[in-house]
């Protein structure tokens, strides 16, 4: 019944099955590469003793996020305007609300002169399409948050920190770029999320790692990955599951969609060479940690511009890409004092902060007119190398970008000031020196047999904290 059109009541007049069809993959792809990707690429990159543990906070994150965004956070994102930067809040769980055609009602864009500019963004597919498409990007958002805590965070302040954070800074920044807030009826571009998602959990990440205190001593010192060939796998899940990360937003399966997921890949590959390329040149080794981290900093970057900038301009933005962060992480982050002294576990702060903020200005350098006005909702808008209100761009897109600083800066310091009266945001040192056995009862990896406990004096020299004779000389550790 379902394919003979209007004969059936699941198959309304507005409804586009190609969009629908589309959308539904979008957000699986972007789903797939929270769980499993990255859970797996949590549990492999860190040091075995903080596999479990590691997974397990990715994995708990995702759970939460999809039952708080249908409780309340989803209608703070894109329902009607409390605030400027706020929706209001309210269940999105009612037939009646999520089979009747996606809407978000506070995305109507007025000239001056009080006449409509841009209609409400209203695609041709169920409300419920659209609740469960944005609500994998919130929950792949505080994942990305917890690559800066991982190997130290308390699970249980981990717990409650997860909801708090979601309710009080994803729903702003959301509403604000994407729901029809002052930032996007200002104009600031952001196509997928390089400010939305890259850049608060970067700033957040790098603030709650900041609260929480470092890893042991021990921990900070080595900290290498346990199974660099199941990271490759969690990193490409990441890379292949972009297409629905950037190819979803233009809400349709169009020709913007088309040329958004062309740009991703373009921007992504020249951003891997150029890091490779860098690692080589300055410390004679090709990293294959500093190529997924290379990778991830060109997805990032283009992220904001996807759907917006040519062919060519994709690959400036990955050679920038593959530079910049670079740069802060290898150079400049052990010249800075401030940097070096933050725990970031996994440099989320260089890979989505840096390349985020990146990313968001060069959208309004490159922004080409015509992409520009299959997507926005200020007719008109372009970068700063077409001329005209370009220049103007480039500065909206610098203040944009401020404004997720400094509210995921403040809020999420509030947070976990509010979570450390409750619990203590550390584990505590017994926790630290043992890891996942004393966290969880349990152990990535069974190596030494069913159950038993590692031995030095009786299973040799392959531990994590054994000193080889030959010390680790990669190029790119994770920082």
């Amino acid at each position: 019944m379902a394919y003979q059109g209007n004969l059936s009541a699941s198959v309304p007049e507005w409804l586009n099955k190609g969009d629908n069809a589309w959308q539904m993959t979008a957000a699986t792809l972007v789903g797939l590469q929270s769980v499993p990707g990255l859970v797996i690429l949590y549990g492999s990159v860190v040091k075995k003793k903080w596999a479990v543990n590691s997974a397990f906070m990715a994995l708990y994150a995702f759970a939460a996020v999809v039952l708080c965004w249908v409780i309340w956070a989803y209608k703070m994102s894109f329902g009607d305007k409390l605030l400027p930067f706020w929706g209001k809040a309210g269940p999105a769980l009612g037939q009646r609300y999520l089979l009747k055609q996606a809407a978000l009602p506070a995305t109507t864009h007025y000239h001056k002169d009080g006449s409509v500019e841009t209609a409400m963004v209203t695609p041709y597919y169920p409300m419920a399409t659209m609740v469960w498409f944005q609500g994998v990007f919130a929950a792949i958002t505080v994942i990305l948050l917890a690559g800066s805590l991982l190997g130290r965070m308390n699970i249980r302040a981990w717990m409650m920190f997860v909801p708090l954070w979601l309710t009080f800074c994803y729903t702003v920044g959301a509403f604000s770029l994407w729901g029809g807030g002052f930032l996007f009826h200002w104009g600031v571009m952001d196509y997928s999320g390089g400010y939305v998602i890259h850049l608060s959990s970067g700033i957040a990440g790098f603030t709650t790692a900041y609260w929480v205190g470092p890893r042991s001593k021990r921990d900070r010192e080595r900290f290498p990955p346990n199974n660099v060939l199941l990271m490759l796998a969690g990193a490409g899940l990441l890379w292949l599951g972009w297409a629905g990360f950037n190819g979803g937003d233009p809400y349709a399966a169009n020709t913007d969609s088309s040329m958004a997921v062309l740009n991703t890949n373009i921007c992504a590959a020249t951003s891997l060479l150029v890091w490779t390329w860098l690692d080589v040149i300055f410390f004679k080794k090709p990293s294959v940690i500093g190529a997924v981290q290379g990778m991830i900093t060109g997805l990032v970057c283009i992220t904001p511009a996807a759907g917006l900038v040519q062919g060519w301009a994709a690959i400036v933005m990955g050679i920038l890409s593959g530079s910049v962060p670079w740069f802060t992480m290898m150079i400049l982050h052990k010249r800075w004092t401030l940097l070096h002294h933050i725990d970031d576990t996994l440099g989320v702060f260089h890979t989505h902060a840096v390349a985020g903020y990146l990313g968001g200005i060069l959208t309004g350098i490159f922004a080409e007119p015509q992409l520009s006005n299959l997507f926005l909702p200020v007719t008109n808008s372009r970068g700063a190398v077409y001329g005209g209100s370009g220049g103007i761009q480039v500065l909206k897109q610098i203040a944009g970008g401020a404004f997720i600083i400094g509210w995921n800066a403040v809020v999420t310091s509030i947070i976990c000031l509010v979570v450390r009266l409750v619990l203590p945001l550390r584990m505590p040192e017994e926790e630290l020196l043992i890891g996942d056995d004393a966290v969880h009862g349990e152990e990535a990896y069974a190596l030494w047999g069913d159950g038993e406990k590692y031995d030095s004096t009786k299973h040799g020299l392959y531990s994590d904290d054994t000193h080889h004779q030959w010390p680790s000389s990669g190029a790119t550790q994770v920082v």
